[in-house]
C-alpha cells in the first residue's frame, strides 16, 4: 500500500490549501519512510490507507492560520513521524523549521527524512520541551510553535510559550476536546505569557472534528518557566 501524492493535494484542496508543484512526489517519500521504519520504530499507529488524510491533510491544515502561512520561523515539538513539520516544509520551503523529539531513534529517522527529500532550512534535535525553552539560543526565538498530540494544553503552555518571541504564536492540534482544554488552561496561559487568540475549526474530508487553538504571546515568560522537565507534568498550572 502506498501513500498518493494526488489524493493529498485533492483533499487538501477541499479544505481551500494549495499545493505546489512537486510537492506530491515529496509526500509519497516521506511516507513510504514512514511505512519502512515503522517496521522496526513505533512511529505511527494509522495505517497506511489513512495516512494521506490522518497524517498529511491533518498537518497540512495549519495553513489555515495565517501566522502560521507566513512565518519566517517554526519549531515542530514532539515531531515524531516527522508531522506536522516535514509536510509543512514541503509545502512552504522558504520557511525555517526546528523539528524536537525526545526519542533519539526517532530523530535519526527525521534526519534521514530530510537528507533523503533533500531539504533545506530544517534541522532537527533530540531535547526535550523543557530543555529547548531554556537555551537561550532557542529561548523566545520563534515565529510560530506548533504541537500535534503531544499533550493537554495545560502541559502544552508550558512547554511552547518559553519558545516564541513576543508577538508570535503558539497553535495546539486538538480535536473535539479542545475548548474543554483551553477552559482547564486559563492559568498557564497567564503565567507564562500567552493569551487565546482564537480558535479555528475544521474537519478533515472524511468528517473528522480539528480545532486549531492558537495562542499569542503577550509578555515574555517568566525565567523560572519553563521548569525542570516532568514537573509540568507532576505539577501542572491549573
Amino acid at each position: 500500500m502506498t501513500v498518493s501524492g494526488a489524493e493529498i493535494k485533492e483533499k487538501a484542496a477541499a479544505l481551500g490549501i494549495q499545493i505546489p508543484e512537486g510537492a506530491g512526489e515529496l509526500f509519497e517519500l516521506h511516507a513510504a519512510m514512514v511505512m519502512e521504519w515503522n517496521q522496526k520504530l513505533n512511529l505511527t499507529r494509522i495505517p497506511p490507507a489513512e495516512m494521506a488524510e490522518k497524517h498529511f491533510v491533518d498537518s497540512l491544515t495549519l495553513l489555515l492560520v495565517p501566522e502560521v502561512a507566513s512565518a519566517r520561523n517554526t519549531i515542530d515539538v514532539g515531531s515524531g513521524a516527522g508531522f506536522p513539520g516535514i509536510p509543512l516544509k514541503i509545502v512552504k520551503p522558504d520557511m525555517d523549521i526546528t523539528l524536537v523529539d525526545s526519542l533519539g531513534k526517532r530523530v535519526k529517522f527525521l534526519d534521514n527524512v530530510v537528507r533523503y527529500l533533500k531539504l533545506e532550512g530544517i534541522s532537527s534535535y533530540h531535547r526535550r520541551a523543557e530543555e529547548m525553552g531554556r537555551d537561550h539560543e532557542h529561548r523566545e526565538q520563534y515565529d510560530v510553535a506548533l504541537a500535534r498530540a503531544v499533550a493537554p494544553l495545560v502541559l502544552l503552555c508550558e512547554y511552547l510559550l518559553p519558545l516564541v518571541r513576543v508577538g508570535g504564536i503558539v497553535v495546539a492540534m486538538k480535536g473535539p476536546s479542545g475548548r474543554q482544554e483551553v477552559a482547564e488552561a486559563q492559568r498557564a496561559l497567564t503565567v507564562v505569557g500567552g493569551r487565546l487568540q482564537n480558535i479555528v475549526d475544521t474537519r478533515l474530508p472524511s468528517g473528522d472534528e480539528r480545532q486549531l487553538i492558537v495562542i499569542s504571546k503577550i509578555k515574555k515568560t517568566p525565567v523560572c518557566y519553563p521548569r525542570r522537565p516532568g514537573m509540568a507534568k507532576k505539577d501542572p498550572l491549573i
